[in-house]
């Protein structure tokens, strides 16, 4: 009797374990199939960004699919910021302190948007990116 109240204990977060690890199997197919139509696609458990021609479309992973789709031009952005916390950090000086975000700053529109990432070494790589397309458009 009293070992199976010591693995009682075991067996459920087992289960707890199984149970979370199934959800975020469906969050990674989900995005994996909306990732196809994209040139270059990034996940995290912050959201998910996809690039094709000039067109940054973004939103959140979710088991059901991705959910708060958004979608802008690359042609529109005026700027492109590395934050972590609410500080601008350096392109070349990231560090891993804090949530990092990407922040757009479009043309004619006066709040910015902001994409999360969960790491911002990946967030520095990604903005660097995109500011050259952008000085390419």
């Amino acid at each position: 009797m009293e070992r199976g109240l010591i693995w009682l204990p075991l067996l459920a977060l087992f289960i707890w374990l199984t149970w979370n690890g199934w959800k975020e199997y469906q969050k990674v197919e989900g995005y994996r199939i909306w990732s196809e139509q994209f040139d270059k696609a990034k996940y995290d458990i912050y959201s998910v960004l996809g690039y094709k021609d000039k067109i940054i479309t973004w939103g959140e992973p979710t088991a059901q699919g991705i959910k708060d789709l958004q979608t802008f031009s690359l042609k529109d952005v005026q700027d492109i910021r590395l934050l972590v916390g609410d500080r601008i950090i350096d392109w070349d000086n990231s560090v891993n302190q804090g949530k990092a975000s990407l922040e757009f700053q479009l043309i004619e529109q006066q709040e910015p948007i902001r994409i999360p990432f969960t790491d911002s070494t990946l967030a520095s790589q990604w903005g660097q990116y995109l500011l050259s397309l952008l000085s390419a458009v």
